[in-house]
């Protein structure tokens, strides 16, 4: 019996020391049902963060700006969002550094409500209207802006309305609530695949568009924080890195069925087959190296710039916005030689 309780004790101390030397990292994402940030979800369900030695919690939020806002609020170590707020937040001075880029196109789309599309037949046309997105201050919102202001349109005479990014952004599109929408898949594809002369303004899915509007690459979604947390947990980032590296790896080298049968169900949802169209939509979008590339991160800076006064002046050191130093490596490390 004593020997029994000593076995069954070690056993229980052999478990408590794995836990701790699980290192706990706070992801808050910026609406987790958004392919676009399906790495970072996909990274979990793969037991990729377990095996890197990290115990991760996801947090999802509603948009990239309510994630954002978590970090720099101190409920949340890493932001799961759109690289484009480092180089925003830059201009006041805050330190925010991406160390890992899972989208290589940001992947937004402004499609008109199937309710409006006979007012609408332009981008001029949103003078006055209200436009749904993610969340005031989050990327679909500067996307926004900044089609309007190369459109002519005055910003400040659009109506911004947040409508998340999942079945409450296609429900006030089908409704009619909003005049137009920012939106992102798997939403575009449900919404198309009930209205098929669903009326796109501009669509960044795919490299030719997003070269279109914004002359260049323009990275997307990648893994964040604070120039202070990174220097104090280079452990944990090299982790993450390592982790969302290996996904990009196996998303690759996968079919869209199988990448889907690895999603969360809730996230899937009942439509499997519009999931999985919106899928194979969304996989040419996922980064192949994880890396920064320098003119991508120049075209995000000259995007801002044009259209925020706070930026143009505030004479950003982009570089110091991204760093590649922990994805050349987990590479070096591995082996690992992606496309």
């Amino acid at each position: 019996m004593l020997e029994k309780l000593g076995l069954t004790l070690v056993a229980l101390a052999m478990i408590s020391t794995s836990a701790s030397a699980q290192s706990k990292v706070t992801i808050a994402v910026g609406g987790g049902a958004c392919l676009c940030y399906l790495p970072t979800v996909l990274a979990k369900q793969l037991g990729e963060y377990d095996k890197a030695g990290l115990s991760v919690e996801l947090v999802d939020l509603k948009g990239g700006s309510d994630a954002l806002k978590a970090v720099l609020g101190g409920s949340a170590d890493v932001v799961s969002g759109y690289f484009d707020h480092c180089v925003n937040l830059a201009a006041k001075k805050q330190e925010l550094v991406s160390f890992v880029v899972y989208d290589r196109y940001p992947g937004e789309v402004l499609v008109v409500s199937p309710k409006h599309t006979t007012e609408i037949s332009s981008i001029k046309d949103l003078a006055g209207k209200k436009v749904g997105v993610s969340a005031p201050g989050s990327s679909t919102d500067f996307f926004l802006k900044y089609l309007l202001k190369k459109n002519g349109v005055d910003p400040a005479s659009v109506a911004v309305i947040g409508v998340g990014l999942g079945g409450t952004a296609v429900a006030a599109m089908e409704q009619g609530e909003i005049d137009a929408a920012v939106m992102l898949d798997p939403s575009v594809t449900v919404l198309q695949g009930g209205h098929s002369d669903l009326r796109i303004f501009s669509d960044t899915r795919t490299a030719k568009d997003t070269l279109a509007v914004f002359g260049g690459e323009y990275p997307g979604g990648a893994l964040y924080s604070t120039a202070a947390w990174i220097a104090g947990h280079d452990k944990e980032v090299q982790a993450l890195t390592g982790a969302i590296l290996n996904t990009l790896d196996w998303i690759h080298g996968h079919s869209a069925e199988e990448i889907m049968a690895k999603m969360p169900p809730n996230m899937v949802g009942k439509n499997t087959a519009l999931y999985l169209a919106a899928l194979k939509n969304t996989i040419p979008m996922y980064s192949q190296t994880g890396k920064m590339d320098p003119k991508g991160a120049d075209a995000v800076l000259a995007v801002f710039s044009e259209s925020s006064p706070d930026v143009a002046k505030a004479n950003i050191d982009v570089t110091k916005t991204y760093t590649n130093t922990f994805v050349d490596r987990a590479r070096k490390t591995t082996g690992s030689n992606a496309k």
